[in-house]
């Protein structure tokens, strides 16, 4: 009997393995992100804009469910993503666009480029949008830490509620920041419209850390593309 016990304790943590090592994300995973606070996912549409900031492709919070909408592919240099010392980017899964913020600003009223960054619609924070891996602006490299837990030492896995961060070089007067300074990714019941339909605003932010910048990622095992 104590044979048996053993036995069954050996297959347990066996599964537990296996289990463990189906749900670490690895560079090239499709995954999701959820929105703890509202349980809805971050998304992007190509042929819908933001008709104010940069005009590109728009981030939002909108189902409630993984859809294509709401896939991205994340990529960094290693197998996996250690929480240690990490840069990743998400890539759209359906439109081949990089999640970033951009910082290539025109100034209406001296008629001159400004580097500076975009406006979010409503709240007037970071703009978060959709470009080109391409644009020399944009910059889509995002670090990512567990939520509530510091020093974490574990490597990247599904239903991990984590906090994205970006680095923005430039202030708001346009001068270099050395070293830079990190914004972190939020949403909140802030809503925008564009073409008659509502959304709920995604920014980047350097306030104080809170609920609303919780994103719980998802690996997806199956992906459909309609």
């Amino acid at each position: 009997m104590k044979n048996v016990n053993s036995i069954n304790e050996l297959i347990k943590r066996f599964e537990e393995i296996v289990l463990e090592e189906s749900n670490l994300i690895r560079n090239g995973s499709i995954v999701a992100l959820k929105h703890v606070a509202t349980g809805k996912y971050l998304s992007s549409i190509k042929n819908l804009r933001y008709t104010t900031g940069s005009k590109s492709q728009l981030v939002f919070i909108g189902s409630s469910e993984p859809i294509p909408n709401s896939l991205w592919k994340i990529e960094f240099g290693d197998e996996l993503a250690a929480y240690t010392d990490n840069s990743i980017k998400l890539r759209h899964v359906k439109f081949n666009t990089f999640l970033g913020i951009f910082y290539h600003n025109y100034d209406n009223i001296n008629h001159r480029w400004i580097l500076d960054y975009y406006k979010s619609p409503s709240a007037n924070h970071t703009e978060v949008n959709c470009k080109s891996g391409n644009d020399r602006y944009c910059n889509g490299n995002w670090k990512f830490n567990r939520s509530k837990l510091e020093n974490y030492q574990g490597y990247l896995k599904s239903n991990d509620t984590i906090i994205l961060c970006i680095m923005r070089v430039y202030d708001v007067n346009g001068n270099y920041i050395q070293n830079g300074q990190y914004e972190i990714l939020r949403s909140h019941d802030i809503q925008f419209t564009v073409e008659n339909d509502t959304f709920q605003e995604v920014v980047c932010h350097n306030e104080r850390l809170g609920g609303n910048d919780e994103w719980c990622i998802e690996l997806i095992h199956e992906v459909k593309i309609f």
